[in-house]
């Protein structure tokens, strides 16, 4: 069972497979070398020809042996863990390559969950395999011919039917194989799917509690787990009984070789001092084997594991531009952009727009009108979209990625906070930031005198920043933001679910920046975007109005109404809040 792609993958690591199958084959021909002496002191005290002085010498050859073996031992040990941190490092390093390839779309090919298990469990699987399954594998096949070859002038009859019971091992694993193949491409696909089910219920802990959907959650993950369970019982029952059959032979083996020794020592056909020698190293015809067989199931394990790894590392890359877009102002254009998921279901048919540099552009509409998707085009998150997309006079195709980071930076209403420092969060917009341009972000958006209050730049922040409130979270990424520095601003959603006291001071920031930058800001509140030179409404994938707020407006059409529907219900919540506050 070898794998000759993820040998040339990890060619690297050939080496120190090398090194444990000599090291391994030099502590072989100590143990022979032992039990020659060991037979021959034996011979020569049942013959009463023993002779202190040899004796004495043979004894120092043992003890010499004996710690030249040790030495082996360890040295392939240690070239063990050389294959097997080689290998861990290799393979995610070849993953992390990967995944920077493709890039900020990479959720369209891989589920996080998957990836991660893949990346930690995955890789871990194979440290087995190349750690100690395929130098075994090798040594296997060298040990039985180097006994063989030892043994055959001692004895031929009984050397010859050790060698001919040896291969009866590797039929029984290549049986089981068989078998394990399908069984184990099942386990590692149940394994993922439950892995995918527990990140997603353990997000959304929150959302099940409240909508009290907990309950019936734990029951499918129940019913999961128990599949799992199921699965897991049949690979245990699988490598059990191999196990058993792969003993069997080994021990009849070894115990058919000592027979046929025996009966030739009866016959005058051996000495004393060879048949020793058979009956003590019978058993080192077929236990390499034996061990083989014993890391052969993790390593199955592992090489179903490899399968998800090249089915990842095979996965289509999107085509990555080499241009680099300039550090400065520029329009940007969509013309006939259509967009889906899925072909018979387009989120966005034909959209065109216009977003002139230095100009507030927004873009409006019900849920599920397909404006974030937008976001996530021109982020370069959603790739697989028809029409054309410029950046200046580059297409949003030929821009290479990490230009694209550079010059556009993307807001959302989720903007992720790591467990850290406000500092550690606030460097990744820019490393190069100083304590003077943190404070000052930190001022513009109003958070730095909850900072300063607390323990200023190296206030601990947990993981999400669960520790602050939402419009706290907010604002602290919009701090981030602005540390950026990028020509172009994408707002998505940027002031949903939070206060309004922080709505209002995030849209003061948003208008202050569109005085200097490109902002393209996507919001679901109308009355947010009055100020916006233009102004996009969509309706089911298309746009279905473009003005600025007095010329949408003045059409009366859906955007108008919206507008008046929304002015009401604020209208109406505050006049109720105000009622509420007077009957207090």
């Amino acid at each position: 069972m070898i794998k000759k792609r993820l040998i040339k993958l990890l060619s690297h690591a050939k080496k120190y497979i090398v090194y444990q199958v000599l090291f391994q084959w030099l502590a072989l021909l100590c143990q022979v070398l032992i039990v020659a002496k060991i037979a021959g002191i034996i011979k020569d005290l049942f013959e009463k020809n023993l002779d202190i002085p040899g004796t004495r010498g043979a004894a120092i050859i043992i003890l010499a042996a004996v710690a030249a073996r040790f030495v082996c031992d360890y040295l392939s040990g240690k070239a063990s863990f050389g294959a097997s941190a080689d290998v861990k490092q290799i393979l995610r390093v070849k993953i992390h390559e990967k995944l920077l390839r493709l890039g900020a779309s990479y959720r369209e090919k891989i589920s996080s969950a998957e990836l991660v298990q893949m990346s930690v469990e995955g890789v871990e699987q194979l440290e087995i395999y190349f750690g100690k399954y395929l130098s075994q594998f090798i040594y296997s096949m060298i040990a039985p011919i180097t006994l063989f070859v030892i043994l055959f002038p001692v004895n031929a009859p009984a050397s010859l039917v050790l060698l001919v019971c040896v291969p009866l091992i590797p039929a029984a694993i290549v049986a089981v194989q068989k078998i394990a193949k399908r069984l184990l491409s099942k386990y590692w696909g149940i394994y993922t799917q439950l892995g995918d089910s527990f990140l997603e219920n353990l997000q959304g802990l929150t959302t099940l509690k409240i909508y009290e959907a907990d309950g019936e959650k734990s029951r499918a993950m129940d019913e999961e787990s128990e599949r799992f369970r199921r699965i897991t019982m049949k690979v245990l029952t699988m490598q059990l009984n191999s196990i058993s059959v792969m003993d069997i032979v080994a021990y009849g083996g070894a115990a058919l070789g000592m027979i046929v020794a025996l009966f030739q020592f009866a016959g005058g056909g051996v000495d004393l001092k060879g048949v020793i020698m058979i009956i003590l190293l019978a058993s080192e015809f077929f236990i390499p084997l034996r061990l083989l067989g014993s890391f052969f199931h993790i390593a199955m394990n592992g090489m179903a594991a490899s399968d998800k790894i090249f089915d990842f590392l095979d996965l289509p890359e999107p085509k990555q531009g080499g241009k680099r877009l300039p550090k400065r102002a520029f329009d940007i254009s969509l013309e006939q952009v259509s967009f889906g998921y899925q072909e018979e279901r387009l989120i966005l048919q034909d959209v065109s727009m216009e977003i002139p540099s230095g100009s507030f552009v927004s873009v409006v509409g019900l849920s599920g009108s397909g404006k974030s998707t937008i976001a996530g085009i021109l982020m370069g998150r959603n790739r697989g979209f028809k029409g054309k997309i410029h950046f200046g006079d580059i297409s949003l195709k030929e821009i290479e990625e990490e230009s694209l980071m550079e010059q556009v930076t993307l807001v959302k209403h989720d903007s992720y906070l790591f467990g850290g420092t406000i500092r550690e969060n606030l460097l990744l917009g820019n490393p190069k930031a100083t304590e003077k341009e943190m404070e000052r972000v930190l001022w513009q958006v109003n958070l730095l005198g909850f900072v300063q209050e607390q323990k200023g730049l190296d206030t601990i922040l947990l993981e999400s920043g669960s520790n602050l409130s939402g419009g706290q979270r907010q604002r602290l990424s919009l701090a981030r933001a602005l540390l950026h520095d990028s020509p172009v601003y994408i707002f998505d959603e940027a002031t949903s679910n939070i206060d309004m006291e922080s709505e209002a001071l995030i849209m003061k920031v948003i208008y202050s920046l569109a005085k200097t930058k490109t902002v393209f800001m996507i919001s679901h509140r109308l009355a947010n975007v009055t100020g916006s030179d233009c102004i996009y409404m969509l309706k089911d994938g298309r746009v279905s109005e473009c003005g600025t707020h007095e010329e949408l407006m003045g059409q009366g059409k859906a955007y108008a109404k919206l507008f008046m529907e929304q002015k009401a219900l604020e209208e109406y919540g505050l006049r109720e809040g105000g009622n509420l506050r007077e009957s207090k």
